[in-house]
C-alpha cells in the first residue's frame, strides 16, 4: 500500500523517472545511494520500488526501531544497526547476504544527510567479502531523476576500484558533498 502511494507520488504526480538499466538479473547487490541530504530520500526509495520491481531493504539506525515505530520501518524493509554495541557490522551483514538466495540492500555510503569529508567504508567490504556488486543509486533531485550504474563488483583494490564511484557520483547534478568536491578537485581518494 505505501509503496503504491508513494510510486503514485513520486512517479505520476511529480514525474520522477528512472534513468539506466535495471539490473534485474542480479538475485543479491548493495544499492549505494547519494547524495543522502533529505528525509525525503526515504520515500523516494520506498516509491521507486514498485517502479523497478526489485524490493530492496535498508539499515537504519536503531533508535528508529521503537515499539510504536518499529513495525513500520520493518514492515517497509528496514534493518537495525545498532551503533552503540561493539558488534563487527560488515561480517553479520555479509552473513546475512551469505545465508539469502535473494537481498537487495540500500547502503547510504555517507552515512547521515549532513556534509562529511570521507565516506563510510562498510558497504564496500559487505560487497567484497559476500561477492556482491554495488548498484550506484544518484538522486538527481533537480531533474527529478533516479541514475543507476552498471553492477560494479569490487576487487579488494579499495583505491582503484573507487575510481568508477567516484566518477558516477561526480555527475549526479544537484548538491555535492565535500568527499566528492575534494575528490573533484584532488583526485584523491580517501576512505
Amino acid at each position: 500500500m505505501l509503496g503504491a502511494i508513494t510510486r503514485w507520488l513520486f512517479v505520476d504526480v511529480y514525474g520522477w523517472k528512472v534513468v539506466g538499466r535495471v539490473p534485474r538479473e542480479v538475485p543479491k547487490a548493495i544499492w549505494a545511494v547519494a547524495p543522502h541530504t533529505t528525509n525525503w530520500d526515504f520515500l523516494l526509495g520506498i516509491g521507486v520500488r514498485p517502479t523497478i520491481h526489485i524490493w530492496i531493504e535498508y539499515l537504519a539506525k536503531s533508535q528508529l526501531f521503537k515499539w510504536y515505530s518499529g513495525w513500520f520501518f520493518r514492515l517497509t524493509g528496514g534493518r537495525p544497526v545498532y551503533r552503540s554495541k561493539s558488534n563487527n557490522l560488515v561480517d553479520a551483514v555479509v552473513d546475512v547476504f551469505n545465508k539469502t538466495d535473494k537481498l537487495h540492500l540500500c547502503i547510504t555510503p555517507e552515512g547521515t544527510r549532513s556534509d562529511v569529508a570521507k565516506l563510510k567504508t562498510g558497504f564496500y567490504y559487505i560487497a567484497l567479502k559476500a561477492n556482491v556488486p554495488l548498484i550506484l543509486t544518484g538522486f538527481d533531485w533537480p531533474n527529478r531523476r533516479i541514475l543507476l550504474s552498471e553492477p560494479l563488483y569490487v576487487t579488494g583494490n579499495y583505491e582503484q576500484d573507487m575510481i568508477p564511484f567516484y566518477e558516477f557520483f561526480s555527475q549526479v547534478p544537484g548538491i555535492k558533498k565535500t568527499w566528492l568536491k575534494n575528490w573533484e578537485q584532488s583526485g584523491v581518494i580517501t576512505g
